[in-house]
């Protein structure tokens, strides 16, 4: 598996939400590219950035942080928050984002979705947001009646390689992911490479992921506990070999 840090963007800093609560936010920086630069530094391979305010407003708000971050990171950057449009959609990839996630987006507009697949290929991911399974869209703000698993095979299907899920009860809590959430997510997209988000504090969490046996499990994104000091990149660096 792989290890990638997490940015969240929010008002130009670093930050980290509990549960995708905009009120519940933990400054942990204002430098969002020498904290690129530090995660690579530290051994990272690729990197996770959310434009948070691009998320709530339903537009990129971030872009000049984002093009720094890309630049200082100099490797493989993935970039979601309030990508609806093919302007924006445009913008972070030509700003040398690898992979631009798509999140309500891919849920209220198909056909965008597959517009961009056809147009960008394998730099198209799908961040998938829930809540007991259910689907949360606009920076988590609003719960839908769509199963997880059900968007996930839809995706897929329209030539998706990529599906972030996301376990938003666990994100920030340090309790460790929804494992039996994340099986069923792989299950219901084999063909897709999947990244486990939410929850994963520790290598214990690493090697749970890892038990699961899902071949198609590729990466788990951790935020929390590396900023607070409660896991080292290079120890679940190490769990994830």
């Amino acid at each position: 598996m792989v290890v990638i840090p997490a940015i969240d963007l929010k008002d130009g800093k670093c930050v980290r939400l509990r549960q995708g609560r905009a009120e519940d936010v933990t400054v942990y920086g204002d430098d969002p590219a020498e904290q690129a630069l530090d995660w690579r530094e530290q051994g990272a391979r690729e990197l996770h950035v959310v434009d948070l305010d691009g998320a709530f407003d339903g537009a990129p708000r971030h872009m000049e942080e984002i093009k720094s971050i890309i630049k200082a990171f100099g490797g493989l950057v993935e970039v979601g928050g309030g990508i609806r449009t093919a302007e924006a959609l445009a913008a972070v990839l030509e700003a040398g984002a690898a992979r631009a996630i798509l999140g309500s987006a891919a849920l209220e507009d198909p056909a965008f979705l597959a517009r961009a697949v056809d147009l960008w290929g394998d730099r198209i991911a799908v961040g998938i947001d829930a809540r007991d399974g259910f689907v949360q869209t606009k920076g988590w703000v609003e719960t839908t009646a769509v199963r997880a698993t059900d968007l996930a095979a839809a995706v897929a299907k329209a030539g998706v390689k990529t599906v972030i899920y996301t376990d938003t009860a666990t994100d920030g809590m340090l309790g460790g992911p929804n494992l039996t959430q994340m099986a069923a997510i792989c299950d219901a997209a084999p063909l897709c490479q999947i990244t486990a988000s939410g929850g994963v504090s520790s290598t214990y969490d690493i090697e749970n992921l890892k038990g699961l046996g899902r071949k198609n499990l590729r990466a788990a994104i951790v935020g929390k506990a590396l900023y607070d000091g409660r896991a080292t990149l290079r120890d679940l660096n190490v769990a994830a070999l």
